[in-house]
């Protein structure tokens, strides 16, 4: 696929961008950005496990929506006139984890003028598929 973004931030950028936000404080880093993906990895520790020492389902959901919220700012044509709010976000969770970290990676399934679609699929440090979500994000006007 070409290169989708209409604006292409190195990874430390968008590190930075959040740090004091969610993303930074559970510790989701970005690595990597594709012509037509993001990449970002999240411990799996005290951060992010439930009670039970899994990784708990509502950090699989912080990532994949870090991800697609990111993912969707990245290919707005004019940031200074709009914006992006999610509209809905599901998750499937498929294995669990209890140590290292998961990798998200965004990918998009329909960029619309004023809806997007993206899918997060997350792996562990073994590439076991963990975790798949969709986001879909709606592209606004700003006030």
């Amino acid at each position: 696929m070409a290169q989708i973004w209409k604006t292409r931030p190195t990874p430390e950028q968008m590190n930075q961008f959040n740090k004091n936000g969610i993303d930074g404080h559970i510790g989701i880093e970005f690595t990597e950005v594709g012509d037509d993906y993001l990449i970002a990895k999240m411990p799996v520790d005290h951060r992010t496990k439930q009670p039970m020492g899994k990784l708990h389902g509502g950090a699989n959901v912080v990532l994949a929506e870090t991800l697609g919220s990111v993912a969707s700012v990245l290919c707005l044509e004019d940031m200074s006139k709009q914006t992006v709010v999610g509209v809905e976000v599901n998750a499937n969770h498929l294995r669990s984890a209890s140590s290292g970290y998961v990798h998200g990676k965004v990918t998009p399934i329909k960029l619309g003028r004023r809806f997007q679609i993206w899918e997060i699929n997350i792996h562990d440090d073994e590439g076991r598929h963990t975790c798949v979500s969709r986001i879909t994000i709606a592209v606004i006007d700003k006030d």
